[in-house]
């Protein structure tokens, strides 16, 4: 069987933080039946500053081994409400993800598989990346991943707690 796996980027939101600042995040849905997924099908919520994160902390593990592709550049002036602007930026990252997924030196990153199948802050993927969380990069995805819980002993919420008081106390 041949190998594939499938990227989507879809469903742009308006988030809005307070009365003046908003951003938009959308819907990332990888489904592929590459071993080197945890998850066969997942969807997460990203925004574009996350891309911007992962991009660089690619960059950084990867250093000079690969190529790495570009995002769609970053407009001051994009407009929440301008449908082609935000359908050229979906493009942009939908193809920036596909390359990624295809490169196996940036497919062995742990940080992109928590970006990609976990709903955890970038704050968190780091810290679960080097091993500062209570739970493995698997764990992770399977937990905080499509609202799916799995761990029996601990409720996801006390989890994240405890996470957040541990990477306080760092």
């Amino acid at each position: 069987m041949q190998e594939f796996t499938g990227v989507w980027v879809r469903d742009p939101r308006i988030q809005k933080e307070d009365f003046w600042h908003a951003y938009m995040d959308y819907e990332i849905c990888i489904h592929t039946n590459s071993l080197a997924f945890t998850k066969k099908s997942s969807c997460v919520r990203r925004r574009y500053s996350e891309f911007v994160w992962l991009r660089k902390k690619l960059q950084e593990n990867a250093m000079l081994i690969t190529h790495l592709p570009k995002l769609p550049p970053k407009n001051p002036f994009f407009s929440l409400n301008n449908a082609r602007e935000i359908g050229a930026r979906m493009e942009g990252l939908r193809k920036f993800l596909e390359e990624v997924v295809h490169n196996p030196v940036l497919l062995s990153d742990s940080c992109l598989h928590l970006f990609l199948q976990s709903q955890l802050s970038v704050k968190k993927i780091e810290a679960c990346a080097k091993g500062r969380s209570r739970y493995t990069v698997s764990e992770a995805i399977h937990s905080f991943g499509s609202g799916i819980k799995r761990f029996e002993s601990q409720s996801e919420e006390s989890m994240e707690e405890d996470d957040d008081m541990q990477c306080e106390s760092e």
